[in-house]
């Protein structure tokens, strides 16, 4: 899995974590148990009364067991996406 990841590095990536949290920033690296670190990173909480609140968290490290899905972001599609309008439910976090 860990290979996998060595094209996104240096690259804007999303983060959906176990816990319900959407995460994003640019990858700087990873290890073999998918620990990442991510910076100029920011997460996304989102609600349906309101836009998308984003949330500054600069350098953030994410824990591997807490990582479900990662992907990288098209620079090209993010700019046209008006935050402040887009309502959502939140992610419900992973039960085993």
């Amino acid at each position: 899995m860990t290979s996998a990841l060595e094209p996104y590095v240096n690259h804007f990536v999303n983060v959906i974590t176990a816990d319900g949290r959407n995460i994003v920033g640019t990858l700087k690296g990873f290890d073999q148990t998918i620990n990442i670190i991510l910076d100029d990173s920011h997460e996304r909480v989102y609600s349906m009364t309101q836009g998308v609140e984003m949330v500054p968290l600069g350098l953030y490290i994410i824990r591997g067991d807490n990582v479900a899905v990662i992907g990288e972001i098209s620079d090209e599609k993010e700019s046209k996406l008006v935050f402040s309008t887009i309502k959502a439910e939140p992610i419900n976090p992973v039960v085993h």
